[in-house]
């Protein structure tokens, strides 16, 4: 019988296998739903699906830079084993070779990966490992140069954060010096002027609310929160932060002493932002024993 667009699809979200598999499944058992199900499953094709809807927060995040090009790629796994898995991180290094040359996480999941788009490489993936995996997330970065670091790397190029450096100047020691500064401090950005106004519009009320507190006349607040507000203003932006390999210097001023000035950066840590929820495993027995 003749293999339709929406029977493929109809496959593909039954199963979560790709697309040329569930057309080859389909071709295989001459259109059949359930064989090409049981076809799949014999494969090793049909296990995402029943992994998909589980929790990804570890991983890896993986840097590439070429040239005055670099990228930061976030791809998720269920376990921490699995980061340590070599076909994982080989995998991971393959994706991050393919995001330099993309625009978007959209566009590098549809880009060709050795004959087939690269989610459909990652869903092959986790039939084969056995847990969910995800394509989360990426981020580019451009400058005159780009350094990159990688902390608690897995392997090299990889690890559970990763920070990428623009900067103009020819100090790249410097440069990744930086980048391992911002893997540990974390900054929220680059200087004052990239902050959102919001957020220091949100910062100056809680600090004026504290300030009222203690009774002082709005005058003397007005300058307590002057100094409160440039010292918070220090400690959150890259530029005025003090440097971590030489606490007596600003990052800036240690920039400016190198030959070098920082035109932006990139830090991305495996899980940030995902919320796992805490299974009670007590909850969970009394349930299934129909007590819950």
């Amino acid at each position: 019988m003749a293999i339709t667009a929406a029977d493929v699809k109809n496959l593909r979200e039954t199963t979560g296998a790709g697309m040329m598999d569930a057309k080859k499944a389909l071709t295989e058992t001459d259109g059949d739903m359930d064989a090409a199900i049981d076809w799949l499953r014999t494969k090793g094709l049909a296990k995402a699906a029943k992994k998909a809807d589980r929790t990804a927060a570890e991983g890896l995040v993986a840097v590439k830079v070429e040239g005055g090009t670099g990228v930061a790629v976030e791809i998720n796994s269920e376990t921490d084993f699995v980061a340590k898995n070599s076909e994982f991180q080989s995998l991971v290094g393959d994706i991050a070779n393919i995001a330099v040359k993309s625009a978007s996480v959209e566009e590098l999941k549809e880009a060709d990966m050795g004959g087939k788009p690269v989610n459909e490489r990652l869903t092959g993936a986790i039939a084969k490992i056995g847990e969910n995996l995800t394509l989360r997330r990426m981020v580019k970065l451009e400058g005159q140069s780009v350094a990159a670091y990688v902390h608690n790397a897995a392997t090299d190029g990889m690890g559970k954060i990763g920070v990428l450096v623009a900067f103009t100047g020819d100090d790249t020691a410097t440069a990744r010096q930086i980048a391992m500064h911002i893997a540990a401090v974390n900054p929220a950005a680059l200087t004052e002027d990239e902050l959102d106004a919001s957020v220091i519009d949100k910062e100056k009320a809680i600090q004026m609310d504290i300030a009222r507190e203690s009774g002082k006349p709005e005058q003397v607040i007005e300058k307590m929160i002057e100094g409160r507000m440039k010292k918070w203003l220090a400690e959150i932006t890259l530029v005025n932060q003090a440097f971590v390999v030489n606490p007596d210097l600003t990052v800036g001023a240690a920039a400016k002493e190198a030959g070098i000035e920082i035109t932006g950066f990139v830090r991305m840590e495996v899980g940030e932002g995902i919320s796992v929820e805490k299974e009670d495993f007590a909850a969970e027995v009394a349930k299934a024993a129909g007590k819950g």
